[in-house]
């Protein structure tokens, strides 16, 4: 008699970046689908993807920013932006637009989630940050603002304070973006569920339970498999 093979968490990566709106709504339907789910434990892996790494710390202007990096007109922005806010408002987020002043750069914002070991806090403190840009219009380019940040949420800031903003860890953040970008990766959100099924955009919880129950069954006809030629 073989022995049941031991149950291991649900393995989810998430590529995003804090200055995207549908990265957030997309985690946002990602954790509501994770309440639903009744089968094993999920595992979550944040992965940072730079959608622009050369603005300074002190950010840039938010709407001639995203004018110029849309290629639309003031008329034309304000529309998308009000789309966006509203699929937000739907899924339970707030995007307040019209008080984000400055398009920032999330390299430090990053850094930060990939310096806090714990899992779960990782995931508060990955929230705290979008609302903190989307909500309150926070620089996330700043330092002292990000510790603020993990500091709030519980986060022990004072044990890595001098790693925030080394040259390793930039390197290190910014590395793994680039790797995510010559690995076919061109958009976020992105996630990957048991690195067998993908899900390209925000979605539905539907979508998401769909992917996590597929994910599931692809893990155990590959365990049996496993069982199989191991007991042969």
């Amino acid at each position: 008699m073989t022995s049941p093979l031991p149950i291991t968490p649900m393995l989810i990566d998430i590529f995003h970046d804090f200055a995207c709106p549908w990265c957030w709504i997309g985690k946002k339907h990602l954790f509501d689908a994770i309440a639903q789910w009744h089968g094993e434990a999920v595992r979550i892996r944040w992965h940072p993807f730079l959608l622009d790494n050369s603005i300074p710390p002190e950010g840039y202007e938010f709407r001639s920013f995203m004018q110029a990096r849309k290629g639309i007109e003031a008329v034309a922005l304000q529309q998308m932006f009000d789309r966006t806010r509203q699929v937000g408002e739907r899924a339970g987020v707030k995007l307040d637009f019209n008080k984000i002043s400055l398009a920032v750069n999330t390299t430090l914002a990053h850094q930060l989630v990939a310096l806090t070991p714990d899992e779960d806090l990782k995931t508060t403190l990955v929230e705290a940050i979008y609302q903190a840009y989307f909500e309150r219009n926070l620089n996330l380019g700043d330092r002292e603002t990000l510790i603020s940040i993990g500091d709030t949420v519980g986060v022990n800031t004072n044990k890595f304070r001098n790693f925030l903003g080394s040259h390793a860890l930039v390197n290190s953040v910014i590395a793994e973006s680039t790797f995510a970008r010559l690995n076919g990766i061109t958009s976020v959100p992105l996630f990957i569920f048991n690195n067998k099924v993908k899900v390209d955009g925000s979605h539905s919880i539907e979508v998401f339970k769909q992917a996590m129950t597929r994910a599931a069954l692809m893990e155990k006809s590959d365990a049996r498999g496993v069982g199989k030629v191991a007991s042969g």
